[in-house]
């Protein structure tokens, strides 16, 4: 956060004044609480990626080897000729603006730099420079710019300012996807060593333990039994949550957060009355503990890394399929990655759900499926013995997650469980919901204190939706299957909207399941007492 922590009412007046100085002026102020720390030499050494020492934004010498440029152009030049996509949209914007005031980031900052169209160009105009005929004669008269340390340090600023959410791609008549220029520009600066600390530091994290937060699998194994005696003491019910058994028939992988961070962990509680009550033969796995992949905010390659986990663990667990929890970039990675770069997964089966006998054709490819879409199954058989009324004291609204709303198409999945186990719901306005949504302002490794301010600033028009539904409907618990969302949008309407909490869907499927041999219910998962049980004592 910046010295003086603004105050809503003077964090949300946003000057849209463009800068005199014009946009291919590269002068970048790195002004504290806007832009995220450098990664630390020794998890750079441990992933293995090149340049590791000790830097920050703020120093005047970055330390880059003596050739960086040559090195960053070889590499952009790799890249044009790997990725046809990369190519494209280096060619085809008209710059006519459509998306110019669909990022979150502008919106919330009003700086000209972060309209996606003007953050495309950073790159675009190293590209025509030195890749075009036009750039090479006329130069700036044809939009180019050399790559100059000041150029490079305008990337920097500007690429960890990008949550690759893909919003400004659903209104580009082109189809150009500036997330995917991000991607490149990451990439592009990690060959000379430029990353930041909250993407690295996780990576390594998940080489060496399983997953992000670096929970051991002694540790993981013991938070699992511990939400199995929390459950227990809720509902009366012993649970078995299996780990590392071979031959289950379904390997499920969630985020660590579910089981390590609040609320995510009443989301775990959620899935864990649900597979005992459906009798689900299934298994955890301490060594794939992680769905997320923050791969997917560095670069191609750490994805692949990261991923090929899921399939190496499903071959020695010997599981017929996957099913994976609530979370945002995991689904990205697993439904536009997975399949190609770590398949074909021809020693798994086309899932099928053992409950309802339902094929998820659709997941014929990468062998796993979504938890909504097996949730939502189960309820549309009629599977599932439902009190939607014990999630009464509830108020609720939805937050598409970006990936699985723009990435998947995942939108009815979600809206239907909570439907059906929530007798309160009300969606936010149509042009911030669905494909439309807006991100929570903290994705792809901006999650991270340090840079609160921009973090705040670009979940503004989140919260101003949030807050209509607020004021409106008196919501006062805001819904996501995103581990990230979880984590980010809680300070962000403490910020903004309080007295709206956030949470996962199955927690409201867990609240609302009328498990076999239950004791009586008095409280949620959060072990808020239920209001009816209350208003009964006192009649």
């Amino acid at each position: 956060m910046s010295e003086h922590k603004p105050k809503p009412e003077e964090l949300a007046q946003v000057e849209f004044a463009p800068s005199p100085r014009g946009w291919m002026d590269p002068t970048v102020e790195f002004r504290k609480g806007t832009w995220c720390y450098s990664a630390v030499p020794e998890t750079l050494e441990y992933l293995g990626l090149p340049n590791p020492r000790r830097w920050q934004p703020t120093d005047h010498d970055w330390k880059l080897p003596d050739n960086w440029r040559e090195i960053i152009v070889h590499g952009l030049r790799e890249r044009l000729r790997k990725y046809r996509s990369l190519q494209v949209f280096m060619d085809t914007c008209v710059r006519c603006g459509a998306c110019a005031d669909k990022c979150h980031f502008f919106i919330g900052s009003g700086d000209p730099k972060n309209m996606p169209v003007v953050r495309a160009e950073l790159l675009r105009s190293v590209y025509r420079n030195d890749f075009t005929t036009a750039g090479r004669i006329l130069g700036k008269l044809a939009g180019g710019r050399e790559l100059t340390i000041d150029v490079l340090k305008e990337w920097f600023y500007y690429f960890y300012q990008c949550t690759e959410c893909r919003r400004c791609s659903v209104f580009c008549p082109y189809g150009i996807d500036t997330a995917e220029i991000t991607m490149m520009a990451r990439e592009l600066m990690s060959l000379v060593g430029l990353n930041i600390e909250w993407i690295c530091t996780p990576m390594s994290n998940c080489y060496r333990t399983g997953n992000h937060l670096g929970v051991q699998p002694h540790g993981f194994k013991d938070s699992i039994e511990f939400a199995v005696d929390e459950l227990e003491e809720i509902t009366g019910v012993r649970v078995n949550a299996p780990i590392n058994r071979k031959g289950a028939e379904i390997l499920f992988i969630t985020p660590s957060a579910d089981y390590f961070a609040s609320p995510h962990y009443y989301t775990l509680l959620g899935y864990l009355a649900l597979f005992h009550e459906i009798g689900l033969d299934y298994t955890w796995s301490s060594y794939a503990s992680e769905g997320g992949n923050f791969g997917l905010f560095h670069s191609a390659e750490m994805v692949k890394r990261l991923n090929a986990k899921m399939y190496a663990e499903a071959r020695r667990l010997g599981v017929k399929w996957i099913l994976g929890g609530e979370c945002g970039h995991m689904w990205r990675v697993i439904h536009q990655y997975m399949g190609t770069m770590n398949g074909p997964a021809d020693f798994l089966e086309v899932p099928r759900s053992p409950i309802t006998g339902t094929e998820f054709v659709h997941a014929a490819s990468t062998k796993m499926v979504h938890i909504s879409e097996f949730t939502a199954d189960l309820i549309k058989h009629g599977r599932l013995k439902l009190d939607p009324s014990r999630n009464d004291h509830w108020r609720t609204t939805f937050h598409d997650s970006c990936n699985p709303a723009r990435a998947m198409g995942l939108l009815e999945e979600p809206r239907y469980i909570i439907k059906s186990v929530c007798n309160h719901f009300f969606e936010m306005p149509e042009n911030t919901i669905r494909e439309q949504t807006f991100c929570c302002g903290s994705g792809a490794g901006l999650g991270t204190d340090e840079n609160m301010e921009m973090r705040l600033r670009g979940g503004l028009p989140r919260a101003n939706a949030v807050q209509f539904v607020h004021d409106r409907h008196d919501v006062n618990l805001l819904l996501c299957m995103c581990a990230i969302d979880k984590a980010t949008l809680t300070p962000l309407l403490e910020y903004w909207v309080p007295g709206v909490d956030v949470g996962g869907v199955h927690e409201m499927v867990g609240n609302a399941l009328v498990m076999k041999g239950e004791k009586e219910r008095t409280t949620d998962l959060r072990g808020q007492p239920y209001p009816a049980k209350e208003d009964s004592r006192n009649v």
